[in-house]
């Protein structure tokens, strides 16, 4: 019994002793545990601190949280508001939310995170699927939401081993954190869209669409948009460009998804997955390619120089390919494509092919000389070589001239122009040049007469691969076209288009001694008297022989710099036939003075510039000034119509059926190298020029080579196109009268019975 009770308080010790010992277990473990805990939590607290605070990598702070930094690319509008090209670094502009068509964001949330606007940045749903992901290898989807996808767009470089990724990672979730506490869910998703690159020069959501549909991301359909959402993934594996098969896959897996989730119907999900992958309207939206290239290039130029003239609060200065600039243009989008499509039809379609089979079989072609032929082509070849760019980048390497002649003289593989698409060959560079040297040039500009808007410009044919514009840069021989300059002197002193004159050769003496005796292509009506309608017209140069003797070339040349020519023009006799090079943007700005009632407007191409944000920065204004009484200008006009009534212009009527009102002048030089046409209506004034690059390069007989046949049709061409527009509302009325009765007679009946004794009856008198 004693025994018993003594094994019952043995017994009793031992548990209360093992009772203890579990205790002082139980209270170190819970210490650990605490312990452990509380290190892990000011662990992940001192982590997330230090990671916050940019010491553990890349961390963007609160400023550029705030306001995202990334290269704005600055769009070009025309005054229709098409948008016609951009100057970027990176071709991102941006899109709101409320520009953002459903079927985007629906299959945005469907594909990428469900969940979004429920979540605080973090969905530590998703990242639990994502982690046993991972450990079982059953990938059941990605952890990261939109949010951390925006977050990760902010990195600038890739982690190079998995330890920088997982701080990477880290880092993404406190970015997303921010984002979510300074940006409602619509905000970030418009972030997101318009930051992300899918590829092809297509950054942010507006260009992908305007790229690879040619539409606006409010605009997209179903397809479409479910197409961009998949490239979200991996933009270079789902490129629809190059891999159609592969996108059209994944854009069904997103099709697939928004149908789970109830955003598309099963008839709609079942329609959409049967669709093609539609590159047809892909573009890249570079400076060689697009609408209105030589126009955008010129444009260039003028916005870097009001950028380095013009500051952004902040005090810098504003720049052209990261700032976002909206620049409107005076430009038309329907005048600028008729003008591109009559430039091809004419050249490519006729003239090009005439020139080509014009100089078959010459083996100077297309060069003429008089003499010394196998010489000045050889200059001009050197020349030309010397003005490549390959050239220059062998002369910037120090490449020897003996190694740089063999380089120009070893055959190549090479993409080369024609009208008929890029052509894949192999050729000398040397013979490269020769090949160019056969294509005839252009350069057309169309102004509104009363505002001074430049709405279509055609600097050449192909920016790509001829960059010389021919608008602006160019200056050739004017020939002809620059004898209404002439006409208006004669008409401010006095006389009327209905002025007789006789039709024979003046001789005029020069200063030094010498005497000038212009020439005609033909002897039609010599001996008799003529109007200067009819000479103006049938471009005789006899008349304007006569006129000059009468009225010096100082004073033509001090009218035409009134009419704004600021290029150098020598007084000398010759003048009047067109012997100074002029630029077809001088020109036609200088003949729209007669349809603008006589008053010279500078041609402007920029209405307004705006920022980022819309505000206006600059509007402009074009420069005028009066050059001549509006009756003058009226009475130039009625010169003009009668080149296309009956003169040089008559093709007009004849050919291409334009029975309105219509003032215009041809231009021809003496060797054909330059053919011009200056047409006039009531809404528009336009000058065409057609040459090749080298002067020595041209038709070889006048019936070709005049600006009747080169120049013209390409006007002819651009205004049927135009009036056969409705909504364009350009008129086809006659010229509007100046208000102020005319101080001449212009009804050559009546004025030849008011003038019967004409005091121009004798040469002796001019």
């Amino acid at each position: 019994m004693q025994e018993d009770l003594r094994n019952n308080i043995s017994d009793e010790k031992n548990k209360t002793v093992t009772t203890e010992v579990s205790k002082k277990k139980y209270n170190r473990y819970v210490v650990i545990f605490w312990l452990i805990l509380v290190s892990v939590i000011l662990f992940t607290v001192l982590l997330f601190g230090l990671i916050s605070k940019g010491k553990l990598g890349y961390m963007p702070t609160f400023e550029e949280i705030e306001n995202p930094k990334s290269s704005l690319a600055s769009e070009i509008y025309t005054a229709d508001e098409v948008l016609l090209g951009k100057y970027y670094i990176e071709n991102r502009s941006d899109s709101r939310f409320s520009e953002l068509d459903s079927n985007l964001i629906h299959a945005l949330l469907a594909t990428e995170d469900i969940r979004f606007y429920s979540h605080s940045g973090i969905d530590f749903r998703a990242l639990i699927r994502a982690v046993y992901g991972a450990v079982t290898g059953q990938n059941r989807g990605g952890g990261s939401t939109i949010t951390q996808q925006f977050a990760k767009l902010l990195f600038h470089e890739r982690p190079d081993s998995k330890a920088k990724r997982i701080l990477q990672k880290l880092n993404e979730w406190v970015i997303a954190t921010k984002l979510e506490q300074r940006y409602s869910k619509d905000e970030i998703i418009a972030l997101y869209l318009n930051k992300f690159d899918f590829v092809n020069n297509a950054v942010g959501i507006k260009s992908a669409a305007k790229i690879y549909f040619d539409t606006s991301p409010d605009s997209l359909k179903l397809d479409e948009a479910a197409l961009l959402v998949g490239m979200l993934k991996n933009p270079a594996l789902y490129n629809p460009v190059r891999r159609p098969d592969t996108v059209r896959f994944r854009r069904n897996v997103v099709l697939r998804q928004m149908q789970k989730y109830g955003y598309i119907s099963t008839v709609q999900y079942d329609t959409a997955i049967l669709l093609p992958v539609d590159m047809s309207k892909f573009g890249r939206q570079d400076h060689i390619s697009g609408q209105a290239t030589y126009f955008r290039e010129y444009l260039r130029g003028n916005l870097k120089k009001w950028c380095s003239e013009h500051f952004k609060p902040d005090g810098t200065p504003y720049n052209l390919y990261k700032d976002g600039l909206k620049i409107y243009t005076t430009l038309d989008s329907k005048l600028q494509q008729y003008a591109e499509e009559a430039v091809y039809e004419h050249l490519a379609l006729d003239l090009q092919p005439t020139f080509f089979k014009h100089w078959k079989g010459h083996t100077n072609a297309p060069f003429y000389f008089e003499k010394n032929t196998s010489e000045e082509i050889k200059k001009i070849m050197n020349q030309a070589k010397r003005r490549s760019e390959r050239y220059r980048k062998l002369k910037r390497a120090n490449v020897s001239s003996d190694s740089i002649n063999i380089s120009f003289n070893t055959p190549i593989p090479m993409r080369v122009f024609s009208w008929e698409g890029e052509i894949d060959t192999v050729m000398t560079p040397m013979d490269s040049i020769h090949y160019y040297k056969f294509f005839l040039q252009t350069g057309l500009i169309s102004m509104e007469p009363s505002t001074g808007y430049v709405k279509a410009y055609v600097g050449g044919i192909n920016y790509k691969h001829f960059q010389y514009d021919h608008v602006t840069q160019g200056a050739r021989q004017v020939g002809s076209t620059f004898k209404p300059f002439l006409y208006t002197l004669a008409m401010q002193n006095g006389l009327s288009p209905c002025t007789m004159f006789p039709n024979i050769q003046p001789i005029i003496y020069l200063d030094n001694g010498d005497t000038w005796e212009p020439k005609n292509s033909n002897s039609k009506d010599k001996g008799l008297e003529i109007t200067l309608q009819y000479a103006l017209a049938t471009s005789n140069n006899w008349i304007s022989g006569h006129l000059i003797k009468r009225f010096s070339p100082q004073s033509i040349v001090k009218v035409v710099r009134n009419m704004g020519v600021t290029s150098f023009l020598d007084p000398v006799p010759a003048i009047v036939l067109g012997s100074s090079d002029l630029s077809p943007y001088e020109m036609t700005g200088a003949m729209n003075t007669f349809t603008n009632k006589g008053v010279y407007i500078e041609p402007i191409f920029i209405t307004h510039i705006e920022d980022k944000n819309g505000n206006l920065l600059e509007a402009f204004i074009p420069k005028q000034n009066e050059a001549m009484s509006e009756e003058t200008a009226f009475l130039m006009l009625e010169l003009m119509k009668g080149v296309v009534r009956y003169g040089t212009g008559i093709r007009l009527r004849s050919t291409y059926k334009l029975e309105n009102p219509i003032a215009g002048k041809t231009g021809t030089t003496n060797n054909h190298s330059d053919g011009w046409f200056m047409g006039l209506t009531p809404d528009l004034t336009t000058g065409v020029w057609v040459g090749c690059e080298d002067r020595a390069a041209h038709f070889r007989t006048l019936y070709l080579g005049q600006g009747a046949n080169m120049a013209l049709p390409i006007w002819a061409l651009y205004i049927k196109k135009i009036y056969a527009d409705s909504t364009l509302n350009i008129s086809q009325e006659d010229f509007e009268k100046p208000l102020k009765e005319l101080t001449v007679e212009i009804d050559c009946e009546k004025f030849n019975a008011i003038n019967s004794n004409n005091i121009f009856d004798s040469e002796e008198q001019f």
